[in-house]
C-alpha cells in the first residue's frame, strides 16, 4: 500500500487519501472498545493517515477526549502529522436527545474553547458547524470561525451537510477548505448541484458514510440484531424490506469485487476514490482489522469496464430508504 495525498481546498492542508472518522469509537454504533479504538487511531497514523475527524457532541465530548488521548500517546512524529477536523453546534440533553443547532458567534467560540481543552491541542485544523443553524446566517457562523483563525485557535474553515447556495455564501465570507458530506455508491445526492459548486469554487470534499454505516461493507448480515444504542436500529435503510433490497445490491457488488480479488468494502471505497482527487473518503473503522481492510482500497484500480459494471450493479438512486430518520432529515441543509 502506498499512501497518496490529496489537498483540502486550494490553500488547505495536504491530507492522506483516506481519513479516519472516529465517531463510531464513542457513539451511535453500539459499544466500542476504548483500548482498541486508540490502537486503531495509532495504526492509522502509522500507516500515513493524517486526517482525524471528530465532533464535540459525539457522546457529549467523549470522542474528543478519546482522540486527544490517542494523540497524546502516539509517537511525537505521528502526532505532529495529524490534522484534526471538528464538528460543533449540535445541542444535546443529558438523556441523549437532540435539540437543534447553535451557530451564533458567541456559541462558536464557546464550543471551540471546550474542544481545545478536551483534545489537548492548541489549535483545531478544520472547524465546521455540523448542520446549518436555520436561525443564524452562515456568514455569521463562518465569520466567527475566521476570528478564531486570526487568533490562532483554528487553521481552516470547513462546512458540513449544506447545499450549493449556502456553500456560495460561506465562500464569499471566508476561504473554505472543504465540505464534509455523505457520499457513497448508494448516497449520490451531491452529484446534482453540490459537487459542481465545490469544484467551481475550488472546495474539496471529505466524504463520510462511504460504506453507508456498514450497509455496503459486505459484512452486514441479513439477520443481524442491532442494539438499542445503535443508530442503525432506527435508520430507514436498515429496516425490513429496505434492508433486504439494499443487501441485494451488496450481493451484486460482491460479484464484481470477487472477480477483482478484493473485498466489497474495498471496492466501495475505491469507487469513491475514483470520483476525483478533490474527494477524501472518511472510513469509520473501529478496529485495526477493519482499518487494514479499508486501507487496502488504495491498491484497487478501477478501469472503465469496472466502473461501468459497478454502475449497472448499483445504479444511482438504487437504495431503498432515506439516509436518516425523518426528524434528522429535516435538519439537513438543502440550500
Amino acid at each position: 500500500m502506498t499512501m497518496q495525498t490529496r489537498s483540502l481546498g486550494i490553500t488547505g492542508p495536504r491530507v492522506s487519501a483516506l481519513g479516519l472518522g472516529c465517531m463510531g469509537m464513542s457513539a451511535l454504533y453500539g459499544d466500542a472498545d476504548r483500548t482498541e479504538s486508540i490502537a486503531t487511531v495509532h495504526a492509522a497514523l502509522e500507516a500515513g493517515v493524517t486526517l482525524l475527524d471528530t465532533g464535540d457532541f459525539y457522546a457529549m465530548g467523549h470522542n474528543e477526549m478519546l482522540v486527544g488521548e490517542a494523540l497524546r500517546t502516539a509517537p511525537a512524529g505521528r502526532r505532529e502529522q495529524a490534522l484534526v477536523s471538528v464538528k460543533f453546534g449540535a445541542l444535546r440533553s443529558p438523556d441523549g436527545d437532540w435539540s437543534g443547532y447553535d451557530g451564533r458567534p458567541a456559541a462558536v467560540k464557546n464550543f471551540a474553547a471546550y474542544s481545545l481543552q478536551r483534545l489537548g491541542v492548541d489549535h483545531i485544523d478544520v472547524y465546521r458547524i455540523a448542520r446549518l443553524d436555520p436561525d443564524v446566517p452562515i456568514e455569521e457562523t463562518v465569520g466567527a470561525i475566521s476570528e478564531l483563525i486570526e487568533k490562532g485557535y483554528v487553521r481552516h474553515v470547513g462546512l458540513s451537510e449544506v447545499g450549493a447556495d449556502t456553500i456560495r455564501r460561506a465562500a464569499a465570507t471566508a476561504p473554505i477548505a472543504d465540505l464534509q458530506i455523505e457520499y457513497s455508491l448508494i448516497s449520490r445526492g451531491i452529484e446534482e448541484s453540490v459537487l459542481p459548486t465545490t469544484r467551481e469554487l475550488g472546495i474539496a470534499i471529505t466524504a463520510y458514510g462511504v460504506l453507508s454505516r456498514g450497509l455496503i461493507s459486505g459484512h452486514f448480515a441479513r439477520d443481524r440484531q442491532l442494539a438499542a444504542n445503535d443508530f442503525r436500529a432506527y435508520s430507514p435503510r436498515f429496516q425490513g424490506e429496505n434492508l433486504q433490497h439494499n443487501l441485494d445490491l451488496v450481493e451484486a457488488l460482491r460479484k464484481i469485487a470477487e472477480q477483482k480479488g478484493v473485498s466489497v468494502a474495498q471496492i466501495a471505497i475505491a469507487w469513491v476514490l475514483s470520483r476525483g482527487d478533490d474527494i477524501v473518503p472518511l472510513v469509520g473503522a473501529r478496529t485495526r482489522e477493519r482499518l487494514s481492510e479499508s486501507l487496502g482500497a488504495l491498491d484497487v484500480t478501477l478501469d472503465h469496464a469496472d466502473l461501468a459494471a459497478i454502475e449497472r450493479a448499483v445504479p444511482a438512486d438504487a437504495a431503498a430508504g432515506d439516509r436518516y430518520p425523518a426528524p434528522q432529515m429535516a435538519h439537513l441543509g438543502s440550500k
